[in-house]
């Protein structure tokens, strides 16, 4: 079978087309962008077959990377600027903003999209169009930073080692309202929340905000770089492989085979539509995640064994890593994790029981209903043209032997095996159901957390510095 990570070519393509399709929703602009809106009953939808990919936001991925002719240019004028240093997670949001996942955004927030993104999560383009945008990329600054920056239009993104990472110019400078900042994104302001305690808490009073030059392509040098495909590497790839449909799933977890199932029946269901070809994006999340999530590269290890042991189709399946943070947002970070994928050419996109969710920081309950992300998506202004396919619960059939959809007339036949029961079991070493998982990531998922008790006696890695 092909290699995981046999994924790019070199040849030209040609331009992408727009998908347009029939969708209601209760957000109606005025004006809309490549998409096409036909006035239905709001209790049928039917979606509508086209070819090709479907088209960005905006029409055009903006991507932020300066021509390898001007670097050294850059490299040199960052020197001469005030500086402001990055933290991991700032880095992970340079990426976002330089290969276009937040197209239309030209760099990290200014005021205006900052309050447009917590009221509304949504921007309204200067055409009178409206995309969605639920989660803020801002940038923090403290007093200290601000007075040195001073009058300057112009700042220098510099790494932890020294080096310069990007410009941000044209600068606005304004309050960094913490609170309501978190309120709005996560609907608590309990203590506990992890990207709050990452990244917000002892944050800077100011956010910074102005249109981004990245120096030079954004790399870890952690043996993943090649699973970090752009928006615009992954649009060539399913061009080359002739999609005509691309069901995107993101997971921060291991795949077992209620995983697969999903996938594999999705495909199913495009086909029987009337689409040829559709591919699926299997693109994990590859950013900041708190300290009890398996950690990227594991779980990359598991996953190229499920493509080896023929779980999923390597022919039919593209594997990529998606960089941006984790919030643990809910349903207002899954708008942010349905909308980059449109930018990269998903046109379906599956979403399952919580998604983005977490339990609550302080009380024994989940923070977030179940059910919310799936609906808001459904209805979230500026994604339209993206076909929401909800999960299917699947569970372990005792009666097959193997993960299969639950049949609710017959719930004595089935196991729910959770993501903590899985844990616990691949710590302990004991081995799930057959059928469960695949043998060779389930390997992976125990040789983990052997890797764990031998370098810290069973405890979990300490959160990402920033």
């Amino acid at each position: 079978m092909a290699s995981m990570a046999t994924l790019l070519s070199k040849t030209p393509f040609p331009s992408p087309h727009s998908l347009s399709k029939s969708f209601d929703t209760h957000f109606s602009p005025s004006i809309r962008v490549n998409v096409a809106v036909k006035t239905k009953p709001r209790t049928h939808r039917k979606l509508r077959v086209s070819s090709g990919l479907i088209e960005p936001d905006s029409g055009k991925l903006v991507e932020l990377v300066v021509e390898d002719s001007k670097r050294d240019l850059k490299k040199g004028e960052a020197l001469s600027l005030p500086r402001i240093k990055l933290s991991r997670i700032d880095i992970e949001w340079v990426h976002v903003l330089s290969e276009g996942w937040a197209t239309p955004l030209g760099g990290f927030m200014r005021e205006r999209e900052f309050l447009q993104t917590l009221h509304f999560n949504s921007l309204r383009l200067d055409d009178g169009s409206v995309v969605n945008m639920s989660v803020p990329i801002v940038l923090a600054i403290d007093d200290a930073q601000k007075h040195r920056i001073g009058d300057s239009k112009k700042v220098a993104l510099f790494d932890s080692k020294g080096n310069p990472v990007a410009i941000l110019k044209d600068i606005e400078i304004y309050k960094h309202p913490k609170e309501e900042r978190i309120a709005r994104t996560w609907g608590t302001t309990a203590p506990g929340l992890p990207y709050v305690d990452q990244t917000i808490t002892n944050a800077g009073n100011w956010l910074i905000g102005g249109d981004l030059e990245v120096i030079e392509p954004i790399k870890y040098h952690d043996g993943l770089d090649h699973f970090r495909l752009s928006p615009s590497q992954l649009r060539d790839e399913f061009t080359r492989r002739n999609a005509d449909a691309v069901f995107a799933f993101q997971l921060r977890n291991p795949v077992h085979n209620g995983h697969a199932l999903l996938m594999t029946d999705t495909r199913k269901r495009l086909l029987d539509m009337g689409y040829k070809n559709p591919i699926l994006l299997l693109h994990p999340l590859g950013g900041y995640t708190k300290a009890d999530d398996v950690p990227l590269d594991w779980r990359m290890k598991q996953h190229e064994k499920v493509l080896e042991d023929g779980v999923l189709d390597p022919e039919t399946t593209v594997v990529s890593i998606f960089p941006s943070p984790m919030h643990y947002a809910g349903p207002t970070e899954v708008q942010w994790h349905a909308k980059a994928r449109i930018n990269a050419g998903a046109n379906f996109y599956i979403v399952g029981r919580d998604p983005a969710g977490m339990g609550h920081p302080v009380e024994k309950r989940d923070l977030y209903d179940a059910d919310h992300g799936k609906k808001v998506l459904s209805m979230a202004p500026g994604l339209e043209r993206l076909n929401i396919l909800p999960f299917k619960v699947a569970a372990y059939d005792k009666t097959q032997g193997k993960m299969a959809f639950f049949d609710p007339s017959r719930p004595q036949d089935f196991i729910f095996i959770s993501g903590t029961k899985m844990r616990t079991l691949a710590r302990n070493k004991e081995s799930p159901p057959d059928g469960f998982m695949c043998p060779g990531g389930w390997k992976v998922l125990v040789d983990y957390y052997d890797s764990l008790a031998l370098s810290s006696n069973g405890k979990v890695p300490e959160p990402v510095p920033v």
